[in-house]
This record gives C-alpha cells, structure tokens and sequence, in this order.
C-alpha cells in the first residue's frame, strides 16, 4: 500500500528545494553581473564631450584619433599598476590613439607623487563631474572611445576574463578605424 503522506511531504520537500536552488542562482548571477560592470554602461552611445578641471599636461588633440580615458588615483594600487602598461601604448599607438589619465584628486596630490611617471595626457576633475556623467562607480575604470567619439570598450581594466589587453585595444583600434 502507497503512503500518500509521504509522497506529499516528499514533492513539498522537493519543491522547496528546488526554489531554494533558483534563488541561490539568481542571486550568484545578479553578484556576477554586478563585479563586472562598475559604471552604467554606455558601450556603443556617443560619450559626453570630455570636459576636465584642469590640465596637468597639455590638452590632447582628439580629433580623428581613438580617447582612451582612464580613470584613476595616487593611492590606488590597480591603478598604479596600469600606468606602465598606458605609457607603452601612448609611445607605440600615440599617433592614433590619445590617452588621458582622470583622476579626482587635487593637482598637487597628483604632481607630488614624484613615483608614478605618466607620459600620456593628465588631468584632474575634483568634482567628478565627467566621471559622474559617465557614471562611473570604481577606479581603475577606463573608456575607449573610437574617433566619432563613440564608446567601444568600458571597464575595470584588469578584471580577470574581461582586461584590456593591447589585443583587446588593437582589435578596437582595427574594427572602428575610418577606412
């Protein structure tokens, strides 16, 4: 004879469980989706006009060159850490390619920081507003910008599965170059 109290206590049971599993993945997707994305996503919109406090070098001419902006700050260890990596693509791509470090911290803050040697375009912003345009909410953050001022990659520059590689920045500079 079928017990049918255990057979109703069973599928409750598997029912349960089963509910408890989709949560448990929804919310490991949501966190996931969350690490990878620190700003609004903009990628393939028309960026902000680029608009600084001041220039701590001289301002770039962007005009028919790929802008990838960089946002960052002195006391920042990933950010540091892409400097070098920036000023090797400023010497190898600068004809092409303008890069402007961002960082919202005061002039004198970035000038004192006698160790970090930035060859590229160099910038404060102290009220953030372009990075508040731009909605970005973590740094190292960078943007790529193709000429037309068009976003083409966005991101933690060095987030495991999702760099900026020079391949990454060559295949942009490819794709997007005007013919």
């Amino acid at each position: 004879m079928i017990n049918f109290m255990n057979v109703k206590t069973q599928i409750k049971a598997i029912a349960l469980m089963s509910l408890c599993l989709l949560c448990t993945i929804g919310h490991a997707q949501e966190s996931n989706n969350n690490k990878k994305l620190w700003a609004k996503s903009i990628l393939n919109k028309k960026a902000p006009k680029l608009e600084v406090e001041q220039w701590l070098s001289d301002a770039p001419d962007t005009e028919g060159k790929f802008v990838l902006i960089d946002f960052w700050a002195t006391w920042c260890g990933p950010c540091r850490r892409v400097i070098p990596e920036l000023n090797e693509w400023h010497k190898k791509y600068g004809d092409k390619l303008a890069i402007i470090g961002v960082s919202d911290e005061a002039a004198s803050v970035v000038q004192n920081a006698k160790e970090i040697k930035i060859d590229y375009y160099s910038a404060v912003d102290t009220k953030g507003k372009l990075k508040k345009e731009l909605e970005v909410q973590g740094i190292p953050h960078c943007i790529l910008l193709d000429p037309d001022g068009i976003v083409r990659w966005e991101g933690f520059p060095t987030l495991e599965d999702h760099e900026l590689t020079e391949t990454v920045l060559t295949n942009v500079i490819k794709k997007y170059s005007k013919k």
